[in-house]
């Protein structure tokens, strides 16, 4: 439950699809004005919005795609790296033509959506975040007591991927472990949904590869840092979600955002882990249409400062 509200595992929305790079990224689209585009983590897809969209498709045109090789969008066989990510969102962005865009981010999508954002700063309106990558960890014990695990279990990748599966379906274990709640059967086969094949499950197995720690692939951790410290100068408005004990986001990497970050706003959703929109859907969708209501328009990341 959440806000006392049941939370829907319904996806009443119709599938569309688009050529990027050639391929079709599977979309899903509600409501009409400036856009608001939801970049999803891993293991999930668009899925994970269906009951934050009808909150924000009152305020814009609401857009959440399936990254490529997940969900419904094409599977073809590339490294899925999270620079193929970044070069899929930023084609999927100039197929549909969109401007001044307000960026919803979780965990993974975060990275491609700073790095976008950052690099294309006068596109944007505002940034939605939690459980996201906002600075790089250049040390072991900067992460969760749970990340701390879970990267420990995949020192030796093969055996460590083998053994967090524990004999069922990888995207099932994450969701289980990194989720407050259990989730229902049907709620459940929307994630495996069109995932039974090894190439479907490349995309998990690289995002583990190149989780961003002190023992991941340097080329993504300056990544982090490079679009980190724009993040620091840019005057974008941002909200920012957390919870305890939360996944991703330590109470320090909050103290580091109020501490760092330009017109910031935090929202405290109390106890959860990641997967927050499967949790307090009702609350982040309530709070981001206020704040959007609320906020001053900033376009480039030049503005008047939020009190």
């Amino acid at each position: 439950m959440s806000n006392g509200m049941a939370i829907s595992s319904e996806f009443p929305y119709q599938s569309k699809y688009i050529n990027v790079l050639g391929s079709k990224i599977h979309y899903v689209e509600e409501g009409a004005g400036q856009p608001i585009l939801f970049l999803h983590g891993m293991p999930a897809t668009n899925y994970t919005w269906r009951n934050v969209i009808p909150y924000l498709a009152k305020y814009g045109r609401c857009i959440a795609p399936d990254l490529i090789g997940m969900g419904l969008s094409d599977k073809p066989n590339i490294a899925y790296r999270i620079f193929d990510h970044i070069q899929y969102i930023e084609e999927f962005i100039n197929a549909l033509a969109l401007k001044n865009i307000t960026l919803v981010m979780h965990g993974f999508g975060s990275i491609i959506g700073f790095d976008y954002a950052m690099r294309h700063e006068k596109n944007i309106q505002a940034l939605v975040f939690f459980e996201s990558h906002i600075r790089p960890l250049n040390h072991f014990d900067e992460l969760s007591l749970p990340e701390q695990e879970l990267m420990a279990g995949l020192r030796s990748f093969d055996r460590g991927f083998k053994a967090l599966a524990g004999g069922v379906n990888i995207i099932q274990r994450l969701l289980c472990m990194c989720t407050m709640r259990k989730l229902k059967e049907d709620e459940m086969q929307h994630y495996l949904c069109n995932c039974d094949s090894a190439l479907a499950m490349k995309p998990i197995e690289q995002f583990l590869k190149e989780y961003p720690h002190e023992h991941g692939p340097s080329d993504v951790l300056n990544l982090i840092k490079e679009y980190s410290q724009k993040l620091e100068q840019s005057r974008l408005p941002k909200l920012m979600f957390y919870a305890v004990p939360g996944f991703n986001t330590t109470i320090d990497t909050v103290v580091w955002a109020r501490d760092h970050l330009t017109n910031l706003t935090l929202e405290d959703l109390g106890e959860d882990m990641h997967f927050m929109q499967e949790t307090h859907p009702h609350a982040i969708g309530e709070k981001i249409l206020q704040w959007l209501a609320e906020k001053p328009q900033v376009v480039g990341g030049v503005g008047p400062a939020v009190v």
